[in-house]
């Protein structure tokens, strides 16, 4: 009988555990031995009717809550299945021994959770299957893929990304070898000669920067202190056809208004060509941003005009304040997604115009920890190697006594 053992993996170094919340490592195991391993982030964004035939798009990430239990795995397949309050996202991957395939992802999900769908006139359980574009990896190989990868199906959008997967691991060992996706790997034109006259080439378009981290404050009159705070880099990237076009939000000369309230307070920033209005809600417990306008002007000339009212991100506990110093993007309708870097919010509870303690992200935790775990191992090497030099002196001593 195969035993099945599949969960989120907790960091233990120097007796202290840490979860990763948004970034979910799972280890499956067939007869206590390794034989699939996922390293991952995803968020979703899901449309759904409400009253009046109108329609409301919800988004959320993986949560850290979700269990892998149903996960499995086998000679010829292997199952990724998380399940999180009532909801499941799985990727069925098949191999022919030599390389290995993700054959189709499933994603379903339950609309009377009134928490992520509130409103919905359905209550039906919903699931899509799409084919993703992960194929072709060596079986004895992890496949990489640090890029975004959109994947669209009916009324919903999959974005996953910082992807590290072996479907069929070999002898229990996670490979150290990398297939890594076609959007990692940079593309070189090869050298070409030609005797043509020359002609006019067209220029790709640059990457742009990161984006300047914009300071914003909001009080309600000049003899008060600031009642909201936000720091955070801003990108919005709008879908045209197959094409993304992507502008930066310049904190210069923008300007601020908003409001602050006991559940809900508001953040609304103005520049030449975005202008971007921010909801913020609490349970008493914990806040989060729950709606987002977005309105812009694209270098193409177009205009976007985008809003979602059902959102669950930078969740902290109400007195603290919420901190991704890290890149996070969000699909915030189907043609729009919103790139932050630099994050540091409080819609509540600022006291003397300054953030409380903040609530980090998980990508920030982990960057913090590697350094203190290496420094911590390397102290512990140089005290070993001190340790067995004064017992090598003595034992020296010794001998010469004797003689």
């Amino acid at each position: 009988m195969m035993s099945r053992h599949a969960g989120f993996v907790l960091l233990l170094a120097f007796g202290a555990v840490f979860q990763l919340s948004s970034c979910i490592e799972v280890n499956v195991t067939k007869d206590d031995k390794l034989c699939l391993y996922a390293n991952l982030m995803l968020n979703f964004s899901v449309s759904y009717e409400v009253a009046d035939n109108k329609t409301q798009t919800a988004v959320f990430e993986l949560p850290a809550n979700a269990v892998a239990n149903e996960s499995t795995c086998d000679n010829t397949s292997s199952l990724l299945k998380l399940d999180f309050e009532g909801h499941s996202w799985s990727v069925n991957f098949t191999t022919d021994g030599k390389s290995y395939q993700a054959a189709n992802v499933t994603f379903s999900y339950n609309l009377s959770d009134s928490k992520l769908f509130p409103n919905s006139v359905s209550k039906d359980i919903k699931t899509v299957t799409v084919t993703p574009q992960m194929k072709g990896v060596r079986v004895d190989t992890c496949y990489s893929c640090h890029s975004k990868d959109m994947i669209d199906a009916d009324l919903v959008n999959m974005t996953l990304w910082n992807v590290l997967i072996q479907a069929f691991v070999i002898n229990g060992s996670k490979s150290e070898n990398l297939t890594v996706c076609e959007a990692d790997t940079p593309t070189v034109a090869p050298p070409t000669t030609s005797t043509a006259p020359p002609h006019t080439t067209t220029t790709p378009t640059p990457t742009l920067p990161t984006p300047s981290t914009g300071k914003y404050s909001y009080k309600p009159d000049e003899n008060s202190t600031a009642c909201l705070l936000a720091n955070f880099g801003l990108r919005i990237g709008v879908k045209q056809g197959d094409k993304l076009e992507e502008i930066n939000f310049e904190p210069n000369g923008t300007q601020i208004s908003g409001s602050c309230g006991v559940n809900s307070s508001e953040l609304k920033l103005v520049s030449n060509s975005i202008t971007i209005e921010f909801t913020f809600t609490n349970d008493t417990k914990k806040f989060r941003l729950h709606a987002l306008n977005v309105t812009a002007k694209m270098g193409s000339g177009s205009m976007v005009s985008e809003a979602n009212n059902n959102m669950s991100l930078w969740e902290a506990t109400l007195g603290s304040s919420y901190m991704c110093n890290k890149e996070q993007n969000f699909t915030v309708a189907s043609l729009l997604t919103i790139y932050t870097f630099n994050v540091q919010v409080q819609p509540f509870g600022v006291k003397k115009g300054l953030f409380s303690t903040a609530h980090e992200c998980s990508l920030d935790d982990t960057s913090i920890l590697i350094p203190i775990i290496v420094g911590a191992a390397l102290a512990g090497l140089i005290l070993i190697v001190v340790i067995a030099y004064v017992i090598g002196r003595r034992k020296t001593y010794v001998g010469y006594q004797t003689l």
